[in-house]
This record gives structure tokens, sequence and C-alpha cells, in this order.
């Protein structure tokens, strides 16, 4: 019998979107240092429109203000798009925060 999933992938892209305007440094052992752009960003995770070439299942590393260092795992891509999953929990109040730095509408 089927049982119901907690978490699942499809739970967290359900997760409220805000849109965002940020270009940061990620770090990758495969494409080494790349500038990206946040277009969007939920409490567990982010998309990007620029991708210098991730693919999914490849993990990267970036500072984020307000939540410094963190790890995030590529989960899709399309043509020049993707999107990544944060490796640990962001604390709400941490993520509004964030939000206040990568926000447009709120700069």
């Amino acid at each position: 019998m089927a049982q119901a999933a907690t978490n699942t992938d499809m739970d967290l892209r359900r997760a409220a979107r805000h849109r965002a305007d940020h270009k940061v440094i990620a770090e990758s052992k495969i494409h080494g240092d790349q500038t990206i752009h946040i277009v969007n960003m939920s409490a567990h995770g982010f998309m990007i429109d620029n991708n210098p070439g991730f693919e999914r299942g490849e993990r990267v590393e970036l500072r984020l203000p307000v939540i410094g260092r963190i790890e995030a795992l590529v989960i899709w891509t399309v043509e020049n798009r993707a999107g990544f999953q944060f490796e640990r929990v962001v604390r709400l109040p941490d993520f509004l925060a964030l939000l206040e730095h990568v926000s447009p509408r709120l700069r």
C-alpha cells in the first residue's frame, strides 16, 4: 500500500516564492567560482536565470546576506534556468531579513 510522503520535492515546490534580484558567487568543485543571478527565493531554495552549466545533483556553496555561507543542491535545470534546494533549514526570522537584501521591491 502506498504511503504519503512528507517534505517531498513537490511539497517544497509549493513553498511561497519571493521575487529576487541578487548576484552572488557560487563555488562549485566542477565549475569553480561562478557569478549567478538569483531571481526568486523561498525558505527552501532559489532559482537562477543565468545557469553557467550546473547540472542536476551538483552542489554549490554561496554566501548570502544575513545567513552567511550555505550549501545548495541543483534540483532541476531548464534552458538557462536552474533551481536549487538549500542543504539546511533557514530560520524564518533570518529568511525574512534576507528578503530585505535580495527582494527588488523591498529595497
